[in-house]
């Protein structure tokens, strides 16, 4: 049987390590993390691992002399790579015959780079992708192996794709698997220059109530569970909101953006936005009456 290791510690990643152990095609090796500041979805991967029988190790680094000593412990004839924010080194990159996988929920070579799911959502994409591909020094670059596309509809929001995007991954995985095993995987070079996506930053996340009512729908549903939320200010408090709808409702054309219609709760009112009303219909508790502003 071929021999995989995984890297990751995300809930793709656990996704994927489940999947693999179902099928029966589990790891000989698992490199996670014990925590994570920096992954809103971090999953430790060491309990499944352990009620597996897979032998794992939590690092920092996947390119430490620690963790590259463990990968040639386990001798595996092919890595994947699933849900890790460092690029992988040469060193690394050489141990496995078969090469390391790589994953990016995006249409490779199109939108590269930083939080594809995110950029998606709220730039009104109307679909994306889940790409495998193998892994060299740069990011995102490699022959892909494996790619299937994903519909985005108005109604996803971060939770909803993530999921779509996992249950078509999932079965990917399980089919380059066996591709790998009977010798059949047939990569195909990314020739074209495609586009690399930023770093999103806090002010990235933050409402403007003279945006549109689709735009900010599209920034809060881009950003709400898993991720950390998008938010507005009131008297210097960041308030996270997780869902708002469209009214259709034009607004008053003589009330500026920001101002309050009417509160039905802490956690749901109605705003002025560019052109319409926008509804919150779940935020963080403020304190708001009719009448007042979101500057």
């Amino acid at each position: 049987m071929m021999k995989i290791l995984l890297i990751g510690c995300v809930q793709s990643s656990a996704h994927f390590l489940c999947r693999l152990i179902s099928a029966g095609k589990a790891p000989v090796g698992v490199i996670t993390k014990s925590t994570s500041s920096f992954h809103s979805d971090f999953v430790d991967l060491g309990p499944v691992s352990k009620a597996a029988g897979i032998p794992y190790i939590h690092v920092a680094n996947v390119n430490d002399e620690d963790s590259v000593a463990f990968i040639r412990q386990c001798a595996p004839d092919v890595i994947y790579c699933f849900g890790w924010s460092q690029l992988i080194k040469r060193t690394v990159l050489n141990i496995p015959p078969k090469g390391c996988v790589g994953f990016h929920p995006a249409a490779l070579p199109k939108n590269r780079g930083r939080h594809p799911l995110i950029w998606a959502l709220a730039l009104g994409l109307s679909e994306t992708a889940s790409s495998f591909f193998l892994m060299d020094e740069a990011a995102d670059t490699g022959a892909l192996i494996s790619q299937e596309r994903v519909p985005i509809t108005y109604e996803d929001d971060a939770r909803t794709l993530y999921d779509k995007v996992l249950l078509t991954a999932g079965e990917q995985v399980l089919r380059f698997t066996n591709a790998f095993e009977t010798n059949t995987v047939l990569p195909l070079p990314q020739t074209e220059k495609g586009n690399t996506w930023r770093k999103r930053g806090v002010l990235d996340g933050q409402i403007d109530w003279r945006m549109s009512s689709r735009a900010i729908y599209n920034l809060v549903r881009a950003l709400t569970r898993p991720y950390p939320g998008a938010h507005f200010l009131k008297d210097g408090q960041m308030i996270k909101v997780w869902k708002v709808e469209e009214t259709g409702m034009e607004g008053p054309e003589n009330i500026e953006c920001g101002k309050i219609l009417s509160v039905q709760s802490p956690t749901d009112f109605y705003v002025k936005v560019y052109g319409s009303v926008l509804h919150v219909l779940e935020c963080e508790p403020v304190s708001l009456e009719k009448g007042d502003y979101l500057l």
